[in-house]
């Protein structure tokens, strides 16, 4: 992996885990916060610098064709 790669795969791993249904709908009904998924893939796929890191195709599913932008 280029270094560039090894820096959103460690952010992906920060959030790296596995729930059961139950859980994930008690989590989504009681926490304001984004469940871990989310958390990963809704800021990953608004970064061109993400899709450029793993040459990821326009139509690819972690490249939003909405992308919010804020700068």
């Amino acid at each position: 992996y280029t270094p560039e790669q090894e820096f959103f795969l460690g952010y992906g791993q920060a959030w790296c885990g596995k729930m059961r249904d139950e859980a994930l709908r008690h989590l989504v009904a009681t926490n304001p916060h984004s469940p871990p998924g989310h958390r990963v893939n809704g800021p990953l796929s608004n970064l061109p610098e993400f899709a450029k890191a793993f040459g990821c195709k326009p139509d690819a599913k972690m490249v939003r064709k909405d992308r919010c932008e804020v700068w």
